[in-house]
């Protein structure tokens, strides 16, 4: 499973640069952390494959969480915003799929959908 992103800033019409993001996952009681970064200059940002997992390479069902830095992205614009953090919950049925979910973003409101 891959899994990506493209952060689009609706209020300023480009792409959300320098944005951060960590990806989690969920197993019992907890999330664990899988991968962090920003996105880059086009607002896009793709997880790096787990340690010692081919790229692409299947991984487990279930259900993970991409938790976008929507508060420390707007605060560096010099913008307020009333969602500090936006976490986007999805579930991984098959573990071979890629999973693209892109997010539009404006400091008081935001949409996402499952991608291709």
């Amino acid at each position: 499973m891959t899994v990506s992103t493209h952060v689009l800033d609706q209020q300023r019409g480009r792409p959300a640069a320098g944005l951060p993001i960590r990806l989690d996952r969920h197993r019992g009681d907890t999330w664990e952390p899988l991968a962090e970064g920003v996105t880059g200059d086009d607002g896009r940002w793709t997880a790096p494959a787990p340690e010692g997992a081919a790229p692409g390479a299947p991984t487990e069902q279930g259900t993970y969480r991409l938790r976008f830095g929507s508060g420390p992205y707007f605060t560096g614009l010099g913008s307020a915003t009333c969602y500090p953090e936006i976490a986007v919950v999805f579930t991984v049925a098959d573990g071979g799929e890629h999973h693209h979910m892109p997010l539009l973003l404006s400091p008081f409101g935001y949409s996402t959908y499952r991608g291709a």
